[in-house]
């Protein structure tokens, strides 16, 4: 396989994962409804892939620096998360979505300061077309000074899963596959567990009260946060964070579709415009391999000494 060819594949397949992610509405919806908090949804999504992965980590823990890397991203992810639903008891959900769109600059920013990795015009280009599909495809209106503490906090969401990325794409090689993706989940976990303890609240407000609950459950865990989060551990690091970050701006016009088929949310001309925005980002991003980052020969099995 050239080159070319398997940044193609890496591409799409971040594509086809970011669209999993973009399918969240679809399973958290029928759990609200059901009386779950959305903190204990975005829990579990994490927790169940979690929690079964985790054996895995015996076999490498001798990896210390690297699990550590690992998982203080997935605690940046969930601790981004509190920080995105704690600024939606104040900001329109249209500002929220637009702050959380900036995360593919500051996933070159971040590879740029802390890792080296200085951004191409043509990255700053893509970063900023995803940033303005985000504008486009929203109602947003001038921003009020009230506003603004609510602004910051929401940007711990783009950060954080920029710095998830970065350190997915330039960090984590000296772990398998499997065991890199337990260490994400639990971090994501941690992070979360806090918020899921303040909540309170009743059971049925912490766990699934009916079989389809559960079953809603395992959905989420399995298409929007095991199977993507495998094709982002395998391929991020083929095509590099800031590819990886455009690519993955896919969730957006996945959100858009998923609510106009499964809610009947109508779609205008400034959501297809940010449809075309995205699709022309992700063309010109470029695909930057990181070094040592082509971990798919080895799935679950440490390397050999």
């Amino acid at each position: 396989m050239t080159e070319h060819s398997g940044s193609a594949k890496g591409t799409a397949l971040i594509i086809l994962a970011a669209v999993a992610f973009g399918t969240v509405p679809f399973f958290a919806r029928g759990l609200i409804e059901g009386g779950m908090s959305p903190v204990a949804v975005a829990f579990w999504r994490f927790a169940l892939s979690g929690l079964v992965l985790a054996p895995l980590l015996w076999p490498v823990r001798q990896e210390r620096g690297a699990i550590f890397w690992a998982l203080s991203a997935g605690l940046a992810l969930g601790l981004g998360w509190i920080g995105y639903a704690t600024a939606l008891e104040t900001l329109p959900v249209a500002t929220a979505g637009v702050l959380y769109m900036t995360y593919p600059l500051f996933t070159a920013l971040l590879g740029w300061l802390w890792f080296g990795f200085a951004p191409t015009a043509r990255t700053l280009f893509a970063a900023g077309l995803v940033l303005v599909a985000a504008l486009v495809s929203s109602s947003t209106g001038p921003v009020s000074q009230d506003d603004l503490p609510a602004m910051l906090v929401a940007l711990t969401a783009p950060l954080g899963f920029a710095y998830g990325i970065a350190v997915l794409t330039m960090k984590l090689a000296a772990l398998p596959v499997l065991p890199r993706m337990a260490s994400v989940q639990l971090g994501a976990t941690l992070g979360l567990l806090p918020l899921l303890l303040a909540t309170g609240g009743s059971a049925a407000a912490v766990l699934p009260a009916t079989a389809d609950g559960w079953w809603l459950i395992a959905g989420a865990a399995i298409v929007t946060a095991l199977l993507p989060q495998l094709a982002y551990t395998i391929y991020a690091p083929r095509i590099g964070a800031t590819r990886t970050a455009v690519a993955g701006s896919a969730e957006l016009p996945t959100m858009f579709l998923v609510g106009w088929l499964a809610f009947s949310e109508p779609l205008g001309p400034g959501q297809w415009l940010a449809c075309a925005l995205i699709v022309m980002a992700i063309f010109l991003a470029p695909a930057r391999p990181t070094r040592g980052g082509d971990p798919g020969e080895k799935i679950g099995r440490p390397k050999a000494p």
